[in-house]
């Protein structure tokens, strides 16, 4: 028998979370307590409670929220964090999560995208290991630069970094750029 999908869900509003609880097959996912907002001590909460899958509504996200998604995100690495929309939320924000679920997504689809969120990546026959310019772009992806500030920087064209990029998430299996800036952390590719 296969273990169930631990859930934690950060939101508000009560109509949303038992829709999501509805939504949700009990044979396949465990709603863990939910929260109506993100604790002082989420990092400690998510270590503790080992979900597998954080919903999180990107409007709680105190200021800078980039920071905060990155210490929840690093308070267990294997955890894919799941926005949760409703209204306008900046792209560059969601761009950090895993996925995005919608609030009109279909029932089954909620599901899926959840489990989805869960499935390893696939290796390849090359292997995970980055290559010495994926790994510069990496560095320069965890200090914050765009697309073209890498692409300036490495003298090199913009379609070549956004192809770096792409390998970078095959390889670690990272689709975030906070995650990324994570990895490059605990990989000591950048100074604190």
């Amino acid at each position: 028998m296969k273990p169930k999908i631990q859930v934690l869900v950060c939101e508000p509003s009560d109509i949303v979370r038992e829709g999501l609880r509805s939504l949700l097959d009990e044979d396949e996912f465990v709603l863990q307590a939910p929260m109506r907002e993100v604790p002082a001590d989420m990092a400690q909460r998510i270590s503790r409670q080992q979900p597998d899958i954080l919903i999180l509504n990107p409007t709680l996200l105190n200021t800078p929220p980039r920071m905060q998604l990155v210490s929840i995100q690093q308070a267990r690495m294997s955890m894919a964090v799941v926005a949760l929309v409703y209204e306008y939320v900046e792209p560059s924000l969601l761009s950090q999560f895993k996925t995005v679920l919608d609030i009109r997504e279909k029932g089954n689809r909620v599901a899926q995208l959840l489990r989805e969120c869960c499935q390893p990546e696939m290796e390849d026959e090359e292997g995970y290991e980055l290559s010495e310019r994926e790994t510069e772009v990496l560095v320069l992806l965890a200090k914050g630069c765009s697309s073209k500030e890498i692409a300036d920087k490495l003298n090199i064209s913009i379609h070549t970094v956004n192809t770096h990029r792409k390998n970078i998430t095959r390889k670690t299996g990272i689709k975030s750029v906070a995650g990324l800036a994570v990895y490059a952390m605990l990989h000591n590719l950048v100074v604190g």
